[in-house]
């Protein structure tokens, strides 16, 4: 299994942005065979190091990594992500 971990800061921090961007990512849900599971959380401490928003994928391989990434629905994702997103970091790693 693959797990896909990313962390988003947003340029607008603010409660609405953050909640419609995690509905996007939210939205994806069911719409990717390769993709088993996702979450996705809000940050709840704000401090200045902390992240907005993050995303936990998982996958049943790198090929199915691979197929979420190039997939329609993950680029208009992509698209979203970068009118709104200030920095992101990500993970990937297999257990």
């Amino acid at each position: 299994m693959i797990t896909h971990i990313v962390l988003f800061k947003l340029k607008d921090r603010s409660p609405a942005s953050v909640e419609r961007t995690a509905q996007v990512l939210r939205n994806l849900e069911g719409k990717i065979d390769e993709l088993k599971s996702i979450e996705v959380g809000i940050d709840v401490l704000h401090s200045e190091r902390s992240y907005d928003i993050a995303l936990t994928t998982t996958f049943d391989s790198m090929d199915g990594l691979q197929a979420y990434q190039v997939h329609p629905e993950h680029k208009k994702v992509i698209e979203h992500m970068n009118e709104v997103r200030e920095a992101s970091v990500s993970v990937d790693y297999e257990s």
